[in-house]
């Protein structure tokens, strides 16, 4: 009788051992999905702030997605170091869906991108809450043979906070362009609204400045094409808007200027949908 009753605590043991080992091999798994990044690397400005995850119930396909939370302003990404040939243009392509995504100073160029670790070169960035939407980042490797793609909620410019998802990344080497068709997008503000030192400033692009404008185009895309003998041609599209521009950047050596930031909202749904191979930014900033 005893070593019957031995023998049953033994087997209830060892039924409990299975199950607890089961629970433990379970929840480490569970562990390894949520956090697993693979190949990347996680970083932050301001360490032990932000959480990154994988996860499985936001996701763009079927893969899980990257999600990077920050309930405080940081600059926070994960990067992946990749090899590259020398003077080769790439193209990074991913999905992102954001959620209260804000920059901590008013600031376009922060907010959920793609961009090279340490460099300016990035995509747009997206702020605010927006459901899944495509993102890319076209740069040259030029002398590098290794470059650092991150995934960011931030950027080199200042810090965010809030949560955005990533997923379907994509990276392609293109081939150099040798098509002498250059196509070009100008685009006029008609007014200028900044406040600078406490002054409101208000300027306006008059319909002769305008018509100076498209008069200088053209005569841009004649000498394109004179002064390479036919061998380039230039088209260039001409965007009137509306929309002041409300804000600009600032160099101690010198002074105020347009930065891409400070048009990035305004022309950013233009530039998506077209192929453009430079960009104009006409502003009056005198009297």
């Amino acid at each position: 009788m005893a070593k019957e009753k031995k023998s049953l605590l033994g087997r209830i043991t060892y039924i409990i051992t299975v199950i607890i080992l089961c629970a433990l091999v379970y929840f480490a798994y569970q562990y390894y999905q949520i956090n697993n990044f693979n190949n990347f690397v996680k970083s932050e400005e301001n360490l032990y702030t932000s959480k990154f995850k994988r996860d499985n119930s936001v996701k763009y396909s079927d893969k899980k997605s990257y999600s990077i939370e920050s309930n405080e302003y940081n600059d926070v990404m994960f990067y992946e170091k990749v090899k590259v040939e020398k003077n080769q243009p790439y193209k990074v392509t991913c999905m992102v869906k954001t959620e209260n995504v804000e920059a901590k100073n008013e600031n376009s160029g922060v907010g959920a991108q793609i961009s090279i670790e340490g460099s300016t070169e990035r995509s747009v960035s997206i702020q605010g809450t927006s459901d899944w939407q495509k993102i890319e980042l076209i740069f040259n490797s030029k002398d590098r043979e290794e470059v650092n793609i991150g995934f960011r909620l931030g950027g080199n410019l200042g810090e965010a906070k809030g949560k955005a998802w990533f997923s379907d990344f994509t990276l392609e080497e293109g081939i150099a362009e040798n098509n002498s068709d250059w196509k070009f997008a100008c685009f006029i503000f008609k007014t200028t609204n900044v406040n600078i030192n406490n002054n409101q400033i208000n300027l306006e692009v008059t319909n002769s400045d305008i018509k100076d404008i498209e008069n200088t185009i053209s005569r841009f895309e004649t000498s394109c094409y004179t002064l390479s003998e036919g061998k380039m041609t230039a088209n260039c599209d001409i965007y009137e808007l509306d929309t002041p521009l409300s804000k600009l950047s600032y160099d101690e050596e010198f002074g105020y200027y347009v930065a891409p930031e400070d048009v990035e909202n305004q022309i950013k749904d233009v530039i998506s949908a077209n192929n453009y191979d430079h960009i104009f930014v006409v502003v009056r900033l005198r009297r």
